[in-house]
């Protein structure tokens, strides 16, 4: 089922942010499958989470792409002939939450460090590791949160930085499942 074509930003090429999210049989090499489609097709995946749902023989993937409205639905098509699917749905913006993880390494000493946790705090991070020289912040949120946290910390120089892949769900009562 294809939903959630309306209302995005496009680039110059027509391309638009889209949010794919996949159920799919929890086994062994159902992830190289589904993301072998997209490699196939030419699509770079922007960002990619995967983990086990509340249904233990099911795993989710959630996978964000640059696509028309035309090429998503032909994603979905694909993806939906694959034998270790069980659904796919096109995500809309305005009617799921998303949220990604972000831990970032930041150059920290006695005179930034005050500077550093100020501005963990605006953004509702955490601060999980300390030493003389730097401080692990980790920062909970959407998108832009997270790039406007990495722009604030990125002048006191980030160190290293792992960022989760966005994870999403639909609002409401609905489920992927249909039931």
């Amino acid at each position: 089922m294809v939903t959630g074509m309306a209302d995005r930003i496009s680039d110059n090429n027509g391309n638009e942010i889209r949010t794919l999210s996949i159920v799919v049989d929890n086994v062994a090499g159902v992830l190289s499958k589904v993301t072998g489609l997209f490699s196939r097709r030419g699509y770079n995946i922007d960002s990619l989470a995967v983990g086990t749902t509340e249904k233990p023989e099911f795993s989710r993937i959630t996978v964000k792409i640059h696509a028309t409205g035309s090429q998503v639905s032909h994603l979905v098509l694909q993806l939906e002939k694959l034998p270790c699917v069980g659904k796919v749905v096109v995500l809309e913006e305005t009617s799921m939450i998303q949220r990604e993880l972000i831990v970032i390494k930041v150059k920290a000493d006695s005179q930034t460090r005050g500077e550093i946790i100020e501005i963990v705090n605006i953004f509702r991070g955490k601060i999980i590791d300390l030493s003389p020289e730097s401080v692990i912040v980790e920062v909970t949120g959407e998108d832009d949160k997270a790039e406007a946290v990495i722009r604030m910390l990125s002048k006191f120089g980030i160190i290293e930085m792992a960022r989760t892949g966005v994870v999403a769900l639909g609002r409401g009562r609905d489920t992927i499942y249909g039931d």
